[in-house]
């Protein structure tokens, strides 16, 4: 197919402007045809096909939305940056309009992190992130019930047709953070603002998502509060009933962040329904020492999922790393006399990253059989004294599957390098829905198939009624594949 009009024969295509002072409709053509003029700035990139996704969000990065500076403020027209992609290699023909949509949209999202964890609490409070609300829980109310502008659990929620499944983002919205009672120091609280980085991220991503035609069900969970002082601020040895039903000794007021999404996990447990929970948070300085700057540390009770969140980080450029999880050696560091745990540790040489992470966890329960991630971006969320924008593009690449988004055919996948095949798109990775394994049924490809939306008993020979998503012979994790396990079947079955 040849170069259409406007791009100049000779050079590569490209894939045009996306970078707006404010959303806006794309134009239907890029490369040289691209708006140009004396409010534009123009930006060529030269890459591969496969990293014009991971690209594009790095330069959205680049140009933060918001600023207060009185200059800015003067002037009444606003430049537009034109990206132009000149793609290289083999495959480095034109690029398709509804692709383009997907770039614009993955581009605003992450800017759209980026300017709400840029903007002070001033104007950033739990009023203004969002208008929607649910009921007090807990371990949110608690934390935020010394502000002026009341804490909140508020839900945004796409649920289409024929859905299979039930994803949850849950994110920490601490639009400010003096540490409470257990106050921050004066070179400690500056930047705090930046707390409510979970929250920020997973409403870009979940904007971006709906927009590129998410088709799970797909729930973001956002448990906003402001952890201030006062005279009904929450005191160290106070004692909260969590919305999980679990009592929690304060003994530290600034580790909050917990405290919060532990009642946000709870309700997409039991009240969403959710198969697949992902927690997201700027939560304990010990994730910097842990895991470095650049990479975001993920904790799961699924290795196929923590492998998949670090393959999936290299393509999209959002760096994870794993910690570890071990419940069994680690939850002990919040033992209470009183209640049923404390809010922080009691050895802060042992792991304290992972230990945070848990006792979000522990309000699920270890033994859920459903699918939890955590994401601590505490270091990465900001460079200097700007913003990231971290982890909106790391979720659309882990969840492309589940959407109509053509990008997921420009970032390899985690399971073809691992030697995963499927015959047909999945709608997100495994496990599967869990109240229809709980029913003895998993998922196969073949439609018309015995049950409803081609499932077939679990029972049931594989090769009889179709794969599913199993690996190769001889590749990795095989030997813990099983019948039935996470619906997925070993190819040797």
């Amino acid at each position: 197919m040849g170069a259409p009009s406007g791009v100049r024969p000779g050079r590569g295509w490209g894939v045009t402007s996306f970078l707006h002072p404010s959303p806006r409709p794309l134009p239907s053509h890029g490369g040289s045809g691209a708006p140009r003029g004396p409010l534009s700035l123009p930006v060529q990139m030269v890459c591969e096909q496969p990293d014009v996704f991971a690209s594009a969000c790095a330069l959205a990065r680049v140009f933060p939305l918001f600023t207060r500076r009185s200059g800015a403020s003067r002037r009444t027209e606003k430049k537009t940056v034109v990206v132009e992609f000149l793609l290289v290699g083999q495959d480095n023909g034109p690029v398709e309009v509804s692709t383009l949509q997907c770039l614009a949209s993955a581009t605003e999202g992450v800017r759209l992190a980026a300017r709400i964890v840029d903007t002070p609490c001033s104007e950033m409070n739990t009023d203004t992130f969002l208008e929607v609300g649910e009921p007090r829980r807990g371990g949110i109310y608690g934390v935020g019930k010394a502000a002026v502008h009341p804490p909140a659990l508020a839900v945004l929620s796409h649920t289409p047709d024929g859905a299979t499944q039930t994803i949850a983002w849950v994110g920490k919205g601490i639009v400010y953070d003096t540490g409470g009672l257990s106050i921050k120091g004066k070179t400690t609280m500056p930047g705090m603002k930046r707390d409510c980085g979970g929250a920020a991220a997973i409403l870009g991503a979940f904007r971006a998502a709906i927009k590129q035609g998410f088709r799970d069900n797909l729930h973001a969970v956002f448990c906003l509060a402001e952890n201030s002082v006062g005279p009904a601020a929450t005191r160290p040895d106070d004692i909260h009933l969590l919305y999980s039903g679990k009592t929690v000794e304060i003994n530290n007021t600034d580790a909050e962040g917990r405290l919060v999404l532990a009642d946000g996990v709870s309700y997409a447990c039991k009240d969403l329904g959710a198969d697949i929970i992902l927690d997201m948070a700027t939560l304990t300085g010990a994730q910097g020492i842990a895991t470095g700057k650049y990479h975001a540390a993920v904790l799961t009770n699924s290795a196929e999922w923590e492998a998949a969140c670090v393959k999936a980080g290299r393509k999209c450029g959002d760096l994870v790393h794993p910690l570890v999880y071990c419940p069994e050696l680690h939850f002990s560091e919040f033992t209470s006399a009183v209640a049923d745990m404390k809010n922080s540790v009691a050895d802060r040489d042992n792991s304290p990253s992972s230990c945070a992470g848990l006792f979000i966890a522990s309000h699920i329960g270890f033994d859920w059989p459903g699918v939890w991630v955590h994401l601590d971006i505490a270091a990465p969320v900001h460079a200097g004294e700007r913003a990231t924008g971290l982890i909106v593009a790391l979720l659309l690449a882990l969840f492309s599957r589940a959407s109509e988004d053509p990008l997921k055919n420009l970032v390899t996948h985690w399971e073809a390098e691992e030697g995963w095949r499927c015959p047909r798109p999945c709608q997100g990775l495994h496990p599967r829905g869990r109240r229809a394994q709980e029913q003895g049924w998993t998922e196969s490809p073949l439609e018309g198939t015995e049950g409803a939306q081609g499932r077939v008993p679990a029972g049931e020979q594989p090769q009889a009624q179709g794969w599913l998503c199993v690996p190769s012979v001889g590749s990795a994790g095989l030997s813990q594949r099983t019948l039935g396990r996470d619906g997925c079947y070993p190819q040797s079955q």
